[in-house]
């Protein structure tokens, strides 16, 4: 029994330089930079120092608001449709195949939106530097909760045939290419703006948004599933979800207006240069930095979806525990994640961040190798395997994004920061459900273990090079 009592859903047989130490003085290279850079071809950008807002600097705490509700809102979009790809699409837009197939292929739907980010981050930087990024915005988290309450509308399989698949794909695409729109900058403004001193700390706030939007979406997964028969949960109960969504989206869009659309702040972006470059100009300026920093977060992505989708869809698939017990334990782990998120902005600021994500690397490598063991141990081990995966990714996760940022000078931060991360979540996270489900599916649950290790290798070798090599950002 995968669910509660009376909820038995079907069980079937993812110096200056980057990682300069925390005593180098960044804010005077920024303003050399800075300087420099006003004087150049990019003199039509202000250099001026950080405007006043109502008489009072501008804060990093206020932009640090915006980032978590922003952040908060988009997992919780993503973790609502993966969520339902392991315990509803496959029985109501996939019926026609078994269960492991019909996940295989909700995972297949799950990635779509991966791919097209990129293309969305493209689209909509266009609308950036033609309307504003109020509009470019507005237009993203629109579009985004359009997609996603449309979900919840979506007859099954049974009702409208192929035609559920073909608009549940469309609906997909339009959530990636406004996540990739839905990009604003204010990570790269919020490491930019805070004490040098602090940065690591800074760095790791946008990244809690990610279990706090695990924690909502599978306690609300929980209690419908704890509190409905297994008929209404399946007939209209799973769409309440994708409704909280699109609320949660409208919240974010004012919270994130709040602070995007001031005179204050667009000048601070202007100060700062975040403004959007083009494609070719970035790759043509900041390749190495892209390819390099699509390398660096790897693991850390893999390794989120190794302990939020993959083991919802093995537990569902292959145990007989029920669902509501493991989304609960998956709320919980995320906690854990919280706790060590925040601890790793505290050791960043000590030892430095590349020193942390090498450390990082090397306990995802070694979660690889005894993850098998641990999903395979009964609730106890289960347990186990959620708690210590999210703590171990929260300590690499809680850097990723500053690690990219910091690859970049001040010219191309804004687009390159965005285009690497689009590529990073796509290639380290993007197909990770699908590939791990079958490669545990085919040759064991040793064989996800390797998938995982692989991508922990890669990591650590990119970390490495990042160290050694002279990019422009100080992040």
């Amino acid at each position: 029994m995968l669910f509660a009592p009376g909820l038995a859903l079907g069980k079937g047989q993812d110096a200056g330089g980057p990682w300069a130490a925390p005593g180098t003085n960044l804010d005077q290279i920024e303003i050399i930079r800075m300087s420099s850079t006003s004087s150049s071809a990019h003199s039509g950008r202000s250099s001026a120092p950080a405007p006043q807002h109502q008489g009072h600097p501008v804060s990093p705490s206020d932009i640090a608001v915006g980032v978590i509700i922003g952040r908060t809102s988009e997992f919780f979009d993503f973790f609502v449709f993966a969520i339902a790809s392991v315990i509803v699409f496959p029985q109501r837009i996939f019926p026609f195949v078994d269960p492991l197939s019909g996940t295989l292929l909700s995972f297949a739907l799950l990635a779509l939106a991966f791919v097209v980010r990129p293309l969305g981050s493209a689209l909509f930087m266009a609308v950036d530097r033609r309307h504003g990024r109020v509009t470019k915005l507005t237009t993203a988290l629109f579009l985004m909760g359009t997609a996603t309450v449309a979900m919840g509308l979506i007859p099954s399989y049974d009702t409208a045939g192929d035609w559920a698949i073909v608009i549940l794909a469309v609906l997909r695409i339009g959530q990636g290419l406004a996540l990739g729109g839905a990009w604003d900058g204010m990570p790269s403004l919020l490491a930019l703006t805070s004490p040098r001193n602090r940065r690591g700390f800074y760095a790791m706030i946008p990244q809690l948004g990610a279990p706090i939007g695990l924690i909502v979406a599978s306690l609300l997964f929980a209690y419908l599933a704890a509190n409905l028969s297994e008929a209404d949960f399946l007939d209209w109960g799973w769409r309440y979800p994708f409704f909280v969504a699109f609320s949660v989206n409208v919240v974010a869009l004012f919270a994130r207006l709040r602070i995007v659309a001031t005179d204050e702040f667009g000048q601070l972006f202007r100060s700062r240069e975040l403004q959007p470059t083009r494609l070719g100009t970035t790759l043509a300026e900041d390749g190495g930095a892209v390819l390099l920093g699509i390398f660096v977060p790897l693991a850390s992505f893999a390794m989120f979806h190794m302990v939020t989708v993959y083991p919802l869809s093995w537990i569902f698939l292959y145990t007989n525990e029920t669902l509501v017990s493991f989304l609960v334990i998956e709320a919980v782990a995320a906690v854990a994640g919280i706790a060590a998120i925040l601890l790793s902005g505290f050791l960043a600021d000590r030892i430095g961040r590349q020193r942390l994500l090498l450390v990082g690397a090397l306990l995802i490598g070694g979660f690889a190798i005894l993850a098998p063991l641990l999903l395979s141990a009964g609730q106890t081990g289960e347990t186990i395997y959620m708690i210590a995966g999210f703590f171990i990714l929260g300590l690499s996760f809680g850097q990723s994004s500053g690690a990219v940022a910091s690859l970049f000078g001040v010219r191309n931060r804004y687009t390159g920061s965005a285009l690497v991360s689009d590529l990073a979540w796509m290639f380290g996270a993007g197909f990770a459900p699908l590939t791990a489900l079958l490669l545990s599916t085919w040759l064991g649950l040793p064989a996800a273990g390797l998938y995982l290790l692989s991508g922990a290798i890669c990591s650590t070798v990119a970390v490495l090079l990042a160290g050694r090599m002279d990019f422009k950002g100080d992040a």
